[in-house]
């Protein structure tokens, strides 16, 4: 079957799906152009999927990245394959009702069944982010698989428990990947408990994970960096003013990147001048909005904001216009970084600036915290060490050290 769409001549199993799926891409943001060269990639992967004797139902992330895979063995350069099209696909298919045989098998699982509920434990009763549910999700898969084949998870003792964080550890990840392997584990073993799926609450046999952590002082970024790192972003372009608004709202705010990601236009109260933050742990915080964070967000609203019907605040500078993701905001910094010349740091290096310089104007913890949005002081206290000059005020003198 053959589908013209858009000059493109399309053969084999995904030809019926090629009108819905341009207008998709239309819909998503994409260029009358971008549609063309996506629709050709369509077209390679229908005429492989047909060579390889398959249909748009066996069509997975792994046959995907098969198909990039052998792109590149061909010698077909990058630019003529994009793999957030192809994922776009994807979409299309699952809302056309093709779902995958893996997908299907899947789905009627009990494993998957049963991290599927724990899932939705982690966001409704814990109120997890979702970049740690997912990480939780993932090490219960682990240890579900490494349990022994036919004992199941009724079966499972305290013996296997430790086993699993002692192989973890032993397996070359770090300290601080070991106890977060701990901490997802004692959380799905709670679940399963108190679901009834074991007997006994097993989670005090995932065993404390312990390592020499190095303490050492926040640091901070000078304010000549900060203005630099600020005026290295070209705001006579959209991507330039998007990353000039991203950086500033890390900068005087003090927001973690995922926070950043988040925002939408509806935590903008402009009549007030406050932001409205979705935080950690499923809190929400209203902000005083900065003037100068303020025109910077109006600055890339007006003329540099993609238009789209998202309500996601920072989104994507090239199609498909899709909100930002957590990663993009740490990459934002590190290119402004480069471009300013000086040493590349992470979002969160930003955070630290802007309680360094609260204490440095001498802002009193608790309300250098309530900026911050600690749940406890004690995350704020490692703040107090910054000013060493009042630190020194406060030390006793040696014993016998006068005379030396």
């Amino acid at each position: 079957m053959a589908s013209r769409v858009s000059r493109v001549l399309m053969m084999g199993p995904l030809a019926p799906f090629a009108d819905v799926y341009a207008a998709e891409l239309r819909r998503r943001g994409y260029t009358p152009l971008s549609t063309v060269n996506e629709l050709r990639q369509v077209g390679r992967l229908s005429r492989w999927l047909e060579a390889c004797g398959l249909s748009a139902v066996d069509l997975s992330r792994e046959q995907i990245e098969g198909f990039l895979d052998w792109q590149r063995a061909g010698g077909r350069h990058r630019a003529g394959w994009s793999r957030p099209g192809l994922l776009c696909l994807l979409d299309v298919l699952r809302r056309n009702g093709v779902a995958t045989v893996q997908e299907l098998a899947l789905a009627s699982s009990p494993r998957e069944l049963l991290l599927t509920s724990f899932e939705r434990f982690l966001v409704t009763e814990r109120g997890l982010a979702a970049g740690t549910v997912r990480g939780y999700v993932t090490h219960a898969r682990w240890f579900l698989d490494s349990l022994e084949s036919g004992a199941g998870l009724a079966g499972v003792s305290a013996s296997e428990v430790t086993g699993a964080v002692l192989r973890k550890a032993a397996s070359g990840v770090s300290v601080s990947a070991t106890q977060y392997f701990v901490s997802a584990l004692r959380a799905f073993l709670r679940f399963c408990f108190v679901e009834g799926l074991v007997e006994t609450d097993l989670s005090s046999a995932a065993l404390v994970v312990t390592g020499r952590r190095r303490s050492s002082l926040p640091k901070a970024i000078s304010k000549a960096d900060a203005r630099s790192l600020l005026g290295a972003c070209d705001r006579r372009a959209a991507l330039g003013r998007r990353d000039y608004a991203v950086i500033i709202v890390l900068l005087r705010l003090g927001l973690r990147r995922g926070e950043v990601a988040r925002l939408t236009l509806d935590d903008i109260d402009w009549r007030a001048g406050e932001l409205v933050v979705a935080g950690k742990g499923g809190r929400v915080d209203r902000l005083p909005l900065p003037g100068d964070v303020g025109e910077a967000i109006a600055a890339y609203l007006r003329r540099g904001r993609p238009a789209s019907d998202r309500r996601e605040l920072f989104l994507r500078a090239r199609a498909p216009f899709e909100p930002i993701a957590a990663g993009t905001v740490s990459s934002t910094v590190r290119r402004a970084c480069r471009r300013a010349g000086i040493a590349e740091v992470g979002s969160h290096r930003l955070r630290h600036t802007t309680a360094c310089e609260m204490v440095a104007a001498n802002v009193p913890l608790p309300a250098v915290g309530q900026v911050l949005r600690h749940r406890s002081l004690q995350s704020t206290a490692i703040y107090a060490r910054v000013d060493l000059n009042q630190l020194r005020q406060l030390a006793q003198p040696w014993p016998g050290g006068a005379g030396r």
